[in-house]
This record gives structure tokens, sequence and C-alpha cells, in this order.
């Protein structure tokens, strides 16, 4: 597999992009105290997920009604999404800096955390009809992203231990972890009436 510090597996006309990069080198004693740092982060997660909940309520009526979601709205669900790709790339142990506390609303990385990208493209207009139909049409996904993410759980334990005894991570734990986080960032854009294009069945 190609390694993702090197390259978006993204692709650069992707309006839903997720990307990480960093290098594989990790101190050992990190998978044993990363979840303990991660807390801080854990309990704003905790806010803003209560938060995105009000704001797909939003998003879905301002759809229905005007085929668009105000600039403003989408910038702050993207930022949701964007925190908690940084904080998952730390709590995985992927990366030893700290993720930082930012909340900048916008569709576009501002690049304030070199190791993730998150962004998604703002579109002018939405399928009025598309928050009606949209979580039928992406359960598949959901299916299928259910069984992946079981085997994220042994990747991840593989992942664990290789930190641990040689202090790196291995180059296809990481793609399988990303490549997840890609693929379920692309559903949730879709089902959450960010993006009108049904997101591909592939982690790349």
């Amino acid at each position: 597999m190609t390694d993702l510090s090197e390259t978006d597996q993204s692709g650069p006309t992707s309006p839903v992009s997720l990307d990480f990069r960093g290098p594989r080198e990790i101190n050992r004693w990190r998978p044993l105290f990363h979840w303990l740092l991660v807390i801080p982060h854990l309990l704003v997660l905790w806010v803003l997920g209560v938060l995105a909940s009000v704001c797909m309520l939003v998003a879905l009526l301002t759809v229905l009604f005007t085929k668009s979601i105000p600039d403003q709205l989408f910038g702050l669900i993207v930022m949701i999404y964007r925190y908690s790709w940084r904080v998952t790339s730390y709590a995985l142990w992927m990366r030893e800096d700290y993720p930082p506390f930012d909340f900048t609303a916008t569709p576009d990385d501002n690049g304030m955390d070199p190791h993730t990208v998150l962004e998604i493209q703002y579109p002018e207009e939405l399928n009025r009809f598309g928050p009606l139909y949209k979580w039928f049409l992406a359960l598949p996904h959901f299916v299928v992203i259910w069984f992946v993410a079981i085997g994220a759980v042994f990747v991840a334990i593989w992942a664990f231990f290789a930190v641990l005894f040689t202090g790196l991570y291995p180059a296809g734990a990481r793609d399988y972890l990303v490549g997840l986080q890609r693929w379920t960032l692309r559903v949730q854009a879709y089902a959450g009436f960010l993006r009108d294009e049904y997101p591909p069945f592939s982690m790349e």
C-alpha cells in the first residue's frame, strides 16, 4: 500500500477530502497513555456532537425549503467533522503532536494541524428532496462500513503492539484506518445533506 504520509488517496478532484500526513515513527509509550491525554478533547467532542445534531436538523430544513445550506452552518458542520478526525488520529496514536483546540468553521482546512486534512466543498445548490431519501440510499454503505469497522478493531490492536514493541506504526494498519475514516466521511457528507454525489464503495 502507498504511505498516506506522502499521497492523498482521496484524489485532488474529490469534493470530500480526508488525509493524514505524518511520520510512522511513534514513541513506544504513546499507546499506553494517549487514551488519558485525549480526554479533554473527548469532552469537547461530546459537546460538539450535541451541536452537530442541532445543526443537521437545521440543515435538513434549509435544504428542503431553500435547496441550500447557509455557508456559516455548512462550515460549522465541517469543522465538527474536522475536529473529530484530528482527535481520532491522536487517540489511535498515529501522531505525537497534540491536536489543537481549533474551532475555525470553514469548509476548507486551515492547516492548523499539519498531520490531518479534512475538507468538504461547499455546494451552491442541493437537491431539495435529498434529505427525504438519502438516508435510505446510504444504508448499504452503513452495513458494509460496520463490518469494515469490526476489522478496524483488530487492525488497531495490531498497531498497538507494533508501536509498543517497535516504535513504528505499520503502514498497512494506518492505510486501513485512514481509509475507513475517509469512506465514513463521504457517506456522512451524503447522508447528512452536505453533498449530492453518491459516495463510492471505496477506502481510497
